[in-house]
């Protein structure tokens, strides 16, 4: 087992960002223990990326961390440089996003619609902009992109997550598509509602209750909320070269909501 779990990866390095979040904890450690190196990122919060980073090297396997804000070129651009000046990057995953709220269209606001469009449709092609060139320099390697359910099937008062999402799956197939002939890949994966994260603070706010918990549930395959576990493996599996011919993809992972 130990050496079928060196051939998931090559060497170098699995760069997470937003790998301090509840989320992207999980996702270091499942590659950790899938055989990858991991450089995690955080935005404000080092002593949590540093929990992280430990929680890696427990697990047999290196961690380093930098800090970057995504809507900031500049802060991308050092960040990507100073880690491809020391290792191969192989797999680039995207698991930050604004902790937005819920409005309805009707509701939005031109300041923040620009505001979270800026941090992360503008943030994604930030990151593409400085790591394509390193992953062609390197033969090739994975983009994985934490995408949203809801474009599958409109969740009402998600346009925050969903609209620039839909901007961000564009710019996946078009990687996938354009940069495939250097062995690049470009996948998504499409989460539904996941008990962790932000569904915790929308509960404990009162925007989710018991009656759209009912309402959701009636929409779904599988009548439960998806866990973030279920999440990362799913990460894992298309970075991975067990997903070595799979590219231009969205896996659900949703209990079935677009069904």
């Amino acid at each position: 087992m130990g050496e079928r779990k060196k051939l998931d990866f090559p060497e170098g390095v699995a760069l997470v960002v937003g790998g301090s979040g509840g989320m992207g904890q999980l996702i270091c450690q499942h590659l950790a223990e899938a055989g990858s190196d991991v450089a995690l990122t955080y935005h404000k919060n080092a002593g949590r990326a540093e929990e992280v980073a430990r929680s890696v090297k427990a697990l047999g396997r290196q961690a380093e961390i930098l800090q970057l804000s995504l809507g900031d070129e500049v802060s991308v651009c050092t960040a990507v440089e100073q880690l491809a000046a020391k290792h191969r990057i192989h797999t680039v995953v995207i698991a930050s996003g604004s902790d937005i709220n819920q409005p309805r269209i009707r509701e939005l606001t031109p300041e923040n619609w620009k505001k979270v469009v800026q941090a992360d449709l503008n943030g994604f092609f930030n990151l593409v902009h400085a790591t394509l060139p390193v992953l062609k320099a390197g033969g090739g390697g994975s983009y994985v992109h934490i995408s949203s359910a809801g474009l599958f099937r409109w969740p009402e008062g998600d346009v925050l997550s969903v609209a620039p999402k839909a901007a961000i799956e564009s710019l996946i197939k078009g990687i996938a598509k354009e940069e495939g002939r250097f062995g690049i890949r470009a996948n998504s994966v499409a989460i539904g509602v996941i008990d962790a994260g932000i569904f915790h603070r929308l509960w404990a706010d009162g925007t989710f209750d018991e009656e759209w918990q009912k309402a959701v549930h009636q929409g779904l395959c599988l009548k439960r909320w998806g866990s973030a576990e279920e999440v990362a493996s799913a990460v894992v599996f298309l970075a991975s070269n067990r997903a070595g011919y799979t590219t231009g993809q969205i896996l659900a992972v949703d209990g079935g909501y677009g069904v």
